[in-house]
């Protein structure tokens, strides 16, 4: 695969001005933030108005999972159809960010280390695009950074869990924004995927992204090596450090000193 080939349509407008560009996705949970199970609360209690039950959602694992998998997952559990799912999701994402936002003030979510220092950094550079891949509905997304204290208006190009029913799917949907919203067709050297879980990586691979992951989630360095990230990071703290592993060449792990 050859890393200078670009991502998507070939006969877009390309319009970068200066060279080398580089298209930087952050996941949210467990990477920018700790929304300290507000999500999983709030989805309990979305499910219970919507369905009459929460199915499988205490013992089901959603690290890296979009909540519309989620959702399909602990409810076909229990007898539901695809179908049916997909029908109420409507009255779903109506409900969903009432109760967050309850959730959400009466807990708020830990911004986590570096994490808001690296966005701030990124964003005063020219050569970088900042944007979200993330499994939250969008809705969702939007209420964890707010109250975590970050500015969602940074993140220009997004890929949400409403948009698709898996993650490997958003790449996809975030470079066809790049391309509509920017006029920019990024290369597989240019993309970025920032996360903390297997399949953080393996959305990357998908489209040949590199792919950063931190160990601030759920997974442990170990754990995550076995997928073959580009990058293991332990924080995002280090600012410096992690800009340059972000945006330089491809190496296998760093760790703390």
């Amino acid at each position: 695969m050859d890393e200078r080939e670009p991502i998507g349509d070939d006969t877009s407008v390309d319009m970068r001005e200066n060279g080398a560009m580089h298209l930087v996705l952050f996941d949210i949970d467990g990477t920018l933030l700790d929304a300290r199970g507000a999500g999983r609360r709030a989805m309990r209690r979305t499910l219970k108005d919507v369905f009459g039950t929460w199915g499988i959602l205490d013992s089901y694992n959603m690290a890296g999972r979009t909540d519309r998998t989620t959702i399909r997952d602990v409810l076909t559990a229990v007898g539901f159809s695809a179908e049916e799912i997909e029908q109420r999701m409507p009255e779903v994402r109506r409900l969903f960010p009432q109760y967050l936002e309850e959730e959400l003030r009466t807990r708020p979510p830990v911004p986590l280390a570096g994490a808001k220092e690296i966005v701030k950094r990124l964003q005063r550079r020219d050569d970088v695009v900042l944007g979200l891949l993330t499994g939250n509905l969008e809705e969702g997304a939007y209420l964890k950074l707010r109250y975590a204290g970050f500015d969602p208006e940074v993140f220009r190009i997004n890929a949400f869990g409403s948009d698709a029913l898996t993650r490997d799917e958003l790449p996809h949907i975030a470079l066809e924004r790049a391309k509509r919203k920017l006029g920019l067709t990024f290369r597989r050297d240019e993309v970025v995927i920032v996360g903390d879980t297997p399949l953080d990586i393996q959305c990357s691979q998908v489209v040949g992204a590199k792919s950063v992951v931190v160990t601030t989630g759920p997974f442990s360095a170990e754990e995550l090596r076995r997928y073959h990230p580009d990058v293991i990071l332990p924080d995002l703290r280090d600012t410096l450090r992690v800009e340059a592993v972000i945006l330089n060449g491809r190496t296998r792990e760093v760790k703390k000193e």
